[in-house]
């Protein structure tokens, strides 16, 4: 039986960050599955065809890993792609006290753990929100962002 994680999030965009996290998580997990989570309130600044095509490249050689959307709850989706935990990335403190009673609850309500991995020091000042702050402003992410060309 393969361990399979969810990599769930927005993704907008995908970052290093997020492709350090993957790699880390592919060292333990047979698949991982990236979930991009359809939140129709939240305004997205790539739309979620580009979002999935950026992903997609970057991991057009990687057959352990796919991207899926979805809405509703995390661990419904879990359980519908038989993920047995969900991955989740850590840059410092104020993301583990975000996290923890997300994971907590997670687990009460359907008994799916939240594996916590760490970002290399390198990629800890990554955010999502700046970096779209750079892109807004026409600024280069591509120190932030593999093939941003794609999100163009």
């Amino acid at each position: 039986m393969n361990k399979i994680a969810l990599f769930p999030g927005s993704f907008d965009p995908f970052t290093k960050g997020h492709e350090f996290i993957v790699s880390q998580g592919l060292e333990i997990f047979d698949e991982i599955i990236i979930g991009i989570g359809i939140n129709t309130e939240k305004k997205y600044l790539f739309d979620i065809e580009k979002r999935i095509k950026h992903i997609e490249q970057i991991y057009r050689h990687e057959n352990r890993v796919s991207i899926k959307r979805y809405t509703g709850l995390t661990v419904e989706f879990c359980k519908e792609v038989s993920a047995s935990q969900i991955l989740r990335g850590l840059r410092n403190s104020i993301d583990f006290e975000y996290e923890k009673p997300i994971a907590q609850m997670n687990r009460s309500m359907s008994g799916i753990e939240t594996l916590f991995i760490v970002a290399s020091e390198q990629f800890s000042p990554i955010n999502s929100s700046i970096v779209r702050e750079i892109h807004k402003n026409k600024g280069d992410i591509s120190l932030f962002v593999t093939h941003p060309e794609i999100l163009v």
